[in-house]
C-alpha cells in the first residue's frame, strides 16, 4: 500500500505542480496561463485515472489475480468500470503515436518543456523552484519508482513493453 501511495502521490503532485508551472510560464498572459495550467492538470489526471483504467488496465495481468494491487491501484478501479480483455492486448498500450504510454509520457514531460520556455522568456525564482521539483519528481519516477519499486516486482513485467525497455524482466 505504501508503494501505491508513493506512486499516486508523486503523480498527482507532478500534475498539480506541472499545471502551476505552466500557469507561471505564461506570466505575460495570466488568464491564458491559468487556463493552460488547469487544462494540463485536468487532461493529465483524466488520462491517468480514467483513460488508463478503461483502455490499458482491462488487459493487465493484475486484473486476473485475486486480491492483487498494481503500483497505481488502478486495477481495482478498472474492475469496477471496464470489462476484462484478453491479456495478449496488454502490449498494445505501447503501439502507435497516441498510445497510452506516449500520452502518459507526454503528460509528464509537457510541463517541463513549458517551464523551460517560460524561464527563457520570463525567468522567476518561483518558476525555477517549481521546475526543479517537477523535474525531480520525473527523475524520481524513472530511477526509483519504476525500476526499484513498480516494475521490479510487477506481475506483468514479462508482457510489458516498458519492463523490457528498462531491462527488469529477468530480475
Amino acid at each position: 500500500m505504501s508503494s501505491v501511495i508513493t506512486y499516486n502521490g508523486s503523480t498527482i503532485v507532478h500534475f498539480l505542480l506541472g499545471g502551476v508551472g505552466i500557469a507561471l510560464s505564461c506570466a505575460y498572459w495570466p488568464r491564458m496561463g491559468y487556463a493552460l495550467g488547469l487544462l494540463y492538470f485536468v487532461l493529465s489526471f483524466v488520462e491517468m485515472y480514467v483513460v488508463m483504467p478503461l483502455t490499458v488496465c482491462p488487459s493487465c495481468t493484475y486484473r486476473r489475480i485475486k486480491g492483487a494491487l498494481c503500483i497505481a491501484g488502478l486495477n481495482v478501479f478498472s474492475a469496477r468500470i471496464a470489462k476484462e480483455r484478453p491479456k495478449k492486448d496488454f502490449p498494445k498500450r505501447a503501439q502507435g503515436l497516441f498510445c497510452a504510454n506516449n500520452v502518459y509520457m507526454a503528460s509528464l514531460v509537457v510541463p517541463i518543456a513549458a517551464m523551460i520556455a517560460g524561464m527563457i522568456f520570463n525567468f522567476s525564482g518561483l518558476l525555477l523552484l517549481v521546475f526543479l521539483v517537477v523535474a525531480g519528481l520525473l527523475v524520481f519516477r524513472f530511477f526509483v519508482i519504476f525500476p526499484k519499486v513498480a516494475c521490479l516486482h510487477c506481475k506483468a513485467k514479462h508482457v510489458c513493453p516498458q519492463a523490457r525497455a528498462m531491462g527488469v524482466r529477468d530480475q
